[in-house]
């Protein structure tokens, strides 16, 4: 399920945030860097059922890791970006619909590609059926859906990236252990999670920034949609950022940007802090986001095709429906009629 790209030729209105650099959510490291206009595909079924269970002996809220745990340079980067990726291992379910998952302990999640990964999952499929082993290590972006409904919980999805066999240059397959991610984002409160999040947006580049002035609005806010990934980290060095609605702009501050690694927690759905990898940063690398405008048009937009749907297929039942009662029904209304 790819996004159509835009018509390049074709004129839109493409004024974006200008206090804010700009960027997208979930895609991380080298690739993130040299992938211009390929977009996030969207989850196959958000509706996906997550099985609670306890977690597997990974560290808790009350139980960090020292800060102090040595890092591991080689997984560092040249220049600051924004990024979420990691491994984890499960057994992988292929399903002929399409509806894939990874079963991790006892908790199953979503688990999709993009069409530019395409190989990558087709090889995999192909080392499942060779080598009849389900169970496999995969690098994968981390995805988390969240809902409107505070009460509602978040959801958590996986995109494939690569898998541990030798066959794709994966390096940070080599520095992370099972279930290890690391995240490069804005540490920050949203209004849906209450727990905080590091808030991945895409990373800015000319061609990425050519790319939306022809978008539509609606494609422009896919594109650019970030990913809150809810994280427990005690004792954290900065406090995540809050909005506060009632205090003036000049004094809200501003999140910052924080490069660590974390161990994701099975059945929890959340990850667990591990270490630092780099100093926290109060100005982020320069990154891509979508304007209030350009959400309020593509919302207005979704919410005016609805009822045109409904206009179109509801006359052909009714036009059906008053012909069959023409035939069959007229000694019947005129009495109706009379006592109208």
């Amino acid at each position: 399920m790819a996004f159509a790209e835009p018509n390049p030729n074709e004129p839109t209105d493409t004024k974006l945030h200008s206090l804010m650099h700009f960027g997208q959510a979930g895609v991380a490291g080298e690739e993130e860097k040299t992938s211009p206009d390929s977009p996030d595909q969207s989850l196959q079924d958000s509706t996906n059922s997550f099985e609670a269970a306890p977690p597997l002996q990974t560290p808790s809220a009350d139980e960090q890791v020292n800060q102090n745990t040595e890092s591991q340079p080689e997984i560092e980067d040249s220049g600051s970006i924004f990024q979420a990726v990691g491994v984890i291992t499960g057994e992988v379910n292929l399903a002929e619909d399409g509806k894939n998952t990874v079963t991790i302990g006892r908790s199953q999640y979503p688990l999709f590609y993009v069409p530019r990964k395409r190989k990558v999952f087709e090889a995999l499929q192909k080392e499942i059926e060779a080598t009849g082993n389900r169970t496999q290590r995969l690098v994968v972006y981390p995805k988390a859906i969240h809902f409107p409904r505070k009460d509602q919980p978040h959801r958590i999805a996986f995109q494939l990236v690569g898998f541990d066999k030798g066959r794709f240059e994966e390096a940070v397959s080599a520095e992370l252990l099972d279930l290890e991610f690391k995240f490069s984002g804005l540490w920050q409160f949203i209004p849906v999670c209450a727990t905080p999040c590091v808030s991945v947006f895409r990373n800015f580049t000319r061609e990425r920034l050519e790319y939306i002035k022809q978008a539509e609005p609606a494609q422009k806010v896919k594109f650019m949609k970030a990913s809150h990934l809810p994280l427990l980290w005690k004792d954290a060095p900065v406090r995540p950022f809050r909005f506060n609605p009632k205090a003036p702009k000049e004094d809200q501050g501003q999140p910052t940007f924080v490069t660590l690694k974390a161990k994701f927690l099975p059945g929890r759905d959340v990850f667990g802090f591990v270490a630092l990898l780099a100093p926290p940063q109060e100005t982020p690398p320069r990154f891509l986001k979508a304007s209030k405008k350009d959400k309020a048009t593509a919302q207005q937009a979704s919410q005016k095709d609805k009822p045109r749907v409904q206009q179109v297929q509801q006359p052909t039942p009714k036009n059906n429906s008053d012909e069959h009662s023409n035939r069959q029904q007229k000694p019947s209304q005129k009495p109706i009629l009379k006592k109208k």
